[in-house]
């Protein structure tokens, strides 16, 4: 059995964004030389995501709204937490939308459904993040 690392870095211009990245998977898929197994992809910033869903806009400016409804980032004096930092929403946000994907790899190719994609989510951005790619098999 095979195993493969890489850190992949991010740094959005804004406070919140929701980046495609399923190209950079499948990128590092290749470079593992890994043709069966799992890859695992996971955000090392608890203010950040990662999910797979569907690459379509009006999907993702649902989430915005959606998450912004459950967890407002303001007024920042509404979390316990917003001592030190002004990012509580951000915790929050990343909590629903989780912290990880497991996906089955087939043939060199990332084994998925119909429309579905990998993105990271970003809830409290202007810094640079890390993101975990972990894959094993043969």
């Amino acid at each position: 059995m095979k195993s493969y690392r890489k850190e992949l870095w991010f740094n959005t211009e804004s406070r919140r964004a929701f980046i495609n990245i399923t190209r950079k998977i499948q990128k590092c898929l290749d470079e593992s030389g890994i043709r069966d197994g799992f890859l695992l992809c996971n955000a090392m910033h608890i203010t950040a995501s990662i999910f797979i869903n569907d690459d379509e806009s009006g999907l993702h400016s649902d989430f915005e709204k959606w998450l912004e409804g459950l967890a407002p980032e303001k007024p920042y004096d509404r979390y316990m937490h917003n001592g030190f930092e002004d990012n509580a929403d951000a915790h929050l946000k990343r909590t629903v939308m989780g912290r990880e994907v497991m996906v089955a790899v087939t043939d060199g190719q990332l084994d998925f459904g119909p429309w579905e994609q990998i993105f990271y989510g970003e809830f409290d951005g202007k810094r640079n993040k890390r993101v975990l790619v972990k894959i094993i098999g043969e």
